[in-house]
């Protein structure tokens, strides 16, 4: 791959973008392509900035499939996205180019959203080209979210079947897990070599997922049906085709299952049981090479911030003492008697606090959270100016991944309003799912939390495309922490409970601070962690298992959340004193949410900004 920087004028990028955009048959009179460079030439800063956007979010966007799928487009409906070095390569030659390229704009002739868009997506490749240094860092497997249950997932929730031809395409994806699973085995192989594994044990879940995603028919004789078989069945059962069509159909797929599915899985199953008995003792990353580095990158990308490890773990420490004073007000209400540590095992053994783990008990779970959400939205008016189009529903994580997924989670809605935004509930183990920490739980996957973050992104206006769809961790994790305390500012939580629930759960992020840090930094084992969690919080022993199972295959990420949280509410008091009665909770929340992910040094300068202009009203 040439790896060349090119220096083009904005005129000649220009014709690049029109010849790329024409057909190669397609030869302009000369004159057309004089007017066209004319009126490149002619084009306002804020025009040619415009284009650059749309174009080089088009070029991205080309380059994944799911993503295209994830925002209900088909373009190329069949295909898994390109993970080897070579796309990798490619991808890092493009966003150097992209960074020379904002030189040439002059930021004199942008208006401030211009300007921060510009800012933004600078930082988008400054940040990518810092990670690249620890491309193969990166786990490429592990058991909380990799290939393995990637493909399920995706064909189950992402894949919609309106037509044949999107079941062809689906039964294309089929064919092409082979090939898509190759490329992994190749990303694996590539981390062994540069000695980077995830922990040994973390080997033993993934290949008893992988088994479960090829259990049942048609890869077995058993009476049940695999999830994804399922799956296709019952999307081309909705279609409107006639027998024969949706049988051959149905024949295609089963086949793709067979061929494809089941000697991709094997093969991956393979390589894992492989890597299984190398990989090196420890949990944390500071057992791979230059793995402090590698972490304090970690603790960079997810917080927007320059805390170092020692830093992030005393806030830990500080903020669960904090809540557990809070906590023991909580105590004084309900009126236990005991220390704290005895009110946790109270709450955690109780059974008023926890749902049969019956069928009927998980829909309860399920029907109560959405009740929950329905009456959060009739109150954001009174707190949200800008408010979400697109809806939401409650939905149970699915079989073949709930033993291995975290406690609950959010899907994005399609841009297109193809499909809702979803909270996913893992009701695996209903012990894990306490009543107590239902409401928090929903406010914060649901209403006001992420779903109202991430489809207002999605849904603004006058913002250029890529800026919706930025990731910045502190700032989406810590508005959905946020949010859990604002629904108490609001009125809710009325059961003392619940607020205790909502404190559980504030306190688990504190937490996180801690283990987080302790594993990956100060080489605790998952034990240690384990019973940190255990000693210091409610939730039961498999809840924190898994959790700390989670923050050892996603090192850092854990740590945004309450980082995130702190800087919001430090902002809102912060506008609060300097307003007085001129504060507009209105105003202060669309503040945060109407340019999208931030990084919180930005954050703080658009509040500054807004908190000057309301001062001048």
């Amino acid at each position: 791959m040439n790896k060349t920087i090119l220096k083009l004028t904005p005129i000649a990028l220009a014709i690049g973008v029109l010849a790329a955009c024409s057909p190669a048959n397609n030869t302009k009179p000369a004159e057309t392509a004089v007017e066209e460079i004319q009126h490149t030439a002619s084009q306002s800063e804020s025009e040619r900035l415009s284009a650059f956007f749309e174009r080089t979010f088009e070029e991205d966007l080309k380059r994944s499939p799911l993503f295209q799928s994830y925002l209900g487009k088909k373009w190329d409906y069949d295909k898994w996205d390109d993970i080897s070095e070579k796309e990798a390569d490619a991808q890092i030659t493009i966003a150097k180019n992209r960074l020379e390229t904002l030189s040439s704009f002059d930021t004199s002739k942008l208006n401030e959203q211009e300007k921060l868009s510009l800012r933004l997506y600078k930082l988008g490749i400054e940040r990518d080209l810092a990670n690249d240094e620890f491309r193969h860092h990166r786990y490429i497997v592990h058991q909380f979210r990799a290939a393995h249950t990637q493909v399920p997932s995706f064909l189950i929730n992402i894949h919609s079947v309106k037509s044949k031809e999107d079941a062809q395409a689906y039964i294309g994806r089929l064919d092409n897990v082979r090939s898509y699973f190759d490329q992994v085995i190749e990303q694996m192989a590539i981390r062994e070599k540069a000695g980077v594994f995830p922990p040994a044990w973390a080997y033993d879940q993934m290949i008893d997922a992988s088994r479960n995603v090829i259990s049942g028919a048609p890869f077995d004789t058993s009476d049940e049906s695999s999830t994804i078989w399922e799956d296709f069945q019952s999307k081309v059962s909705a279609l409107t085709l006639d027998k024969a069509e949706k049988e051959a159909l149905l024949v295609e797929a089963k086949a793709a299952l067979i061929t494809s599915v089941m000697p991709a899985y094997e093969k991956f199953i393979e390589a894992l049981a492989h890597q299984r008995e190398i990989s090196p003792e420890g949990d944390g990353v500071w057992r791979l090479p230059d793995g402090d580095k590698w972490y304090q990158n970690r603790l960079n990308w997810f917080t927007t911030t320059d805390l170092s490890a020692d830093e992030v773990h005393q806030i830990g420490l500080d903020n669960v003492n904090r809540i557990h004073n809070a906590m023991r007000d909580i105590m004084q209400q309900v009126g236990f008697e005991g220390t704290l540590q005895e009110f946790f095992v109270f709450m955690r053994e109780d059974d008023q606090f926890y749902l049969p783990s019956t069928p009927e008990g998980r829909q309860e779970y399920l029907d109560t959270a959405t009740q929950v959400i329905d009456e959060m939205r009739e109150a954001l008016p009174d707190y949200f100016g800008i408010l979400p189009k697109a809806p939401i529903v409650v939905k149970r994580v699915e079989a073949f991944r709930e033993q291995s997924a975290g406690k609950a989670f959010y899907q994005s809605p399609a841009q297109d309003g193809s499909r809702p935004g979803i909270y996913y509930a893992n009701l695996y183990d209903m012990k894990a799912m306490p009543t107590y920490q239902l409401e928090a739980l929903a406010y914060h996957e649901g209403i006001p939390g992420h779903h109202m973050q991430r489809s207002i992104a999605q849904e603004l206006e006058g913002v250029p495309q890529f800026q919706k769809f930025l990731s910045f961790t502190a700032y989406t994790e810590g508005w959905g922490l946020y949010t859990e305390e604002l629904a108490k500012d609001m009125g809710f939580y009325k059961d003392p409970y619940s607020d205790f629930g909502r404190l559980a759960m504030e306190l688990w992020r504190a937490c996180r601070l801690v283990v987080d840090t302790g594993i990956h930094a100060k080489k605790w084992s998952r034990e240690k962690a384990v019973n940190y969690l255990v000693e210091n919080t409610p939730n039961p022993q498999y809840d924190a298992q898994k959790a700390i199972e989670r923050y050892i295959a996603m090192p850092g990420q854990a740590t945004a959340y309450m980082i995130g949280k702190l800087k919001i509410m430090e902002l809102r008091e912060k506008a609060m004193q300097a307003l007085g009665d001129k504060f507009d909770w209105k105003g202060f929340h669309d503040e945060v949410l109407k340019y999208g992910p931030v990084p919180l040094s930005l954050l703080e300068e658009n509040i500054d900004k807004w908190i000057a202009a309301q001062k001048t009203i």
